[in-house]
């Protein structure tokens, strides 16, 4: 599987150690070129590094799967800008809209999601192109472990393309994770809220961001 992720932060890089380990062929593009190619430096194998977000058509070609791992709203504005170049793709959106000033809100207006806006932003361009909601619910630390207490992790999954949720689940798979279906992409609303009360207990239980979210039997 080839996988393009657009960002080089930490959850970024949380999401190429995964997909590397299942071994996917990577390619990485940043509004920052720096970043990019510091990313692919530090991983293993020979990841391919755009020299900015405006060549991410570029590496686009051939692609399985694009993440975009940018902050809110980032996202919204790299699939208007490139919507042209993915078509026929799985998009995958793992922004938190979360007001990092308080902590206490989300920045969606009530009743949307960000994955919601960005499949907005896409479709105004290419039906063709299908959102998935994924790795939103898990921190950078676990996902480049891959696992938290011992358990792998649950990577939770919200999209109304079958297809392309099947897509992602095996890309979740292959890095040795869980991929959770939890239904249409407007659940993705329920996922942006419950990342949010999960960031919120970092500190009163001193989690470090090295917490997961598990369903048990």
């Amino acid at each position: 599987m080839i996988v393009t992720i657009v960002g080089a932060g930490r959850l970024a890089e949380g999401i190429a150690v995964r997909a590397l380990a299942g071994g996917c062929t990577l390619r990485l593009a940043d509004a920052d070129p720096g970043k990019a190619r510091a990313l692919a430096a530090r991983l293993p194998g020979g990841v391919e590094a755009a020299a900015d977000v405006a060549g991410l058509a570029g590496l686009l070609a051939g692609t399985d799967v694009v993440v975009l791992a940018v902050p809110y709203p980032e996202g919204r504005r790299v699939a208007s800008e490139q919507g042209a170049a993915l078509a026929g793709l799985t998009v995958v959106d793992t922004c938190n809209p979360v007001d990092f000033s308080t902590f206490d809100a989300l920045l969606t207006s009530p009743g949307m999601s960000a994955a919601e806006e960005i499949a907005r932003e896409v479709a105004a361009v290419t039906p063709a192109a299908h959102v998935v909601k994924a790795y939103n619910t898990n921190f950078a630390a676990t996902l480049a472990a891959g696992q938290a207490g011992g358990l792998p992790l649950d990577v939770f999954l919200a999209g109304d393309d079958g297809a392309a949720k099947q897509v992602v689940a095996a890309l979740v798979r292959s890095g040795g994770m869980r991929p959770v279906d939890v239904g249409p992409l407007r659940r993705a609303r329920e996922l942006e809220a419950f990342q949010l009360l999960h960031m919120t207990l970092q500190g009163p239980l001193g989690l470090e961001w090295h917490s997961a979210l598990k369903l048990l039997p």
